[in-house]
């Protein structure tokens, strides 16, 4: 795909991390970006500094999905790019003890459900939009109507103990690749994920710096966390690479992870 003033992008969880760091990329390849997040205070704040404009998203709900797309395509014009990066995590055994009562207990399925309804069904729900609004344009000269690129995770082929939920959701959004690009591979729409290791954003910026530095130690080269912005240099590759569909890439320093 050309990246250019004419094409538009929606980002999700375009206002920290990892969604920040392609959103400030593709603004620097002068697209157009639209910031999906919860966070207005530093979306709107990101979308001012690139030029881009900024939704307030929940990725659960079909109607704010909707709501966001349509401020997004008034703005902007149809995107030809969704780059899908918002989610969570959380950490518990499917089963233990209590450590203070002794009592047993098991992951509770609300807390299960609700990790994969924002990580997996809230990527789904804004592939498909996304999709069907990319239907409605004619493709470049090099042939794509649009690309989609969603996140996964390491955790999707080696979660760790408490990661359950987490790995499910990201092993489905795996899952879904591939037949989400046969879907589209008549429509020159191309799906892709990329399943990044242990990166350097807002959720362990807070950890202390004895913990960030044996997981820095755990890659096996290079020895530290993941750039935000080589996860946009990634992106970036894959949307210009015309023949790069339908694929699950690790970008994660060859780290395999352990049990715990």
């Amino acid at each position: 795909m050309l990246l250019n003033s004419a094409v538009t992008a929606v980002i999700t969880g375009g206002a920290s991390g990892l969604g920040e760091a392609v959103a400030r990329a593709l603004a620097a390849h002068q697209v157009k970006v639209a910031l999906f997040d919860l966070n207005a205070e530093r979306g709107e704040r990101i979308a001012r500094e690139i030029g881009g404009v900024f939704c307030a998203v929940n990725v659960t709900s079909d109607d704010s999905v909707a709501q966001g797309f349509g401020k997004a395509r008034g703005a902007l014009g149809q995107e030809r790019i969704l780059i899908n990066c918002a989610g969570v995590g959380n950490a518990i055994k499917t089963a233990f003890r209590d450590k203070k009562t002794g009592e047993i207990r098991h992951f509770s399925l609300a807390d299960f459900d609700r990790i994969i309804q924002i990580n997996l069904v809230g990527t789904f729900r804004c592939m498909a939009m996304s999709a069907a609004g990319m239907l409605t344009l004619e493709p470049q000269p090099g042939g794509d109507r649009g690309v989609i690129i969603n996140t996964a995770s390491v955790a999707a082929q080696d979660g760790q103990m408490g990661q359950a939920a987490y790995a499910a959701s990201k092993a489905g959004i795996v899952g879904l690749t591939l037949p989400a690009a046969r879907d589209l591979m008549n429509e020159n729409i191309r799906i892709n994920t990329i399943m990044p290791g242990i990166f350097d954003t807002p959720l362990l910026q807070g950890a202390p710096e004895n913990v960030k530095a044996a997981l820095a130690a755990s890659v096996p080269f290079p020895k530290r966390l993941g750039d935000p912005a080589e996860f946009a240099h990634l992106a970036l590759a894959i949307i210009e690479n015309g023949y790069f569909n339908g694929e699950s890439i690790r970008l994660d320093g060859a780290i395999r992870m352990a049990p715990r």
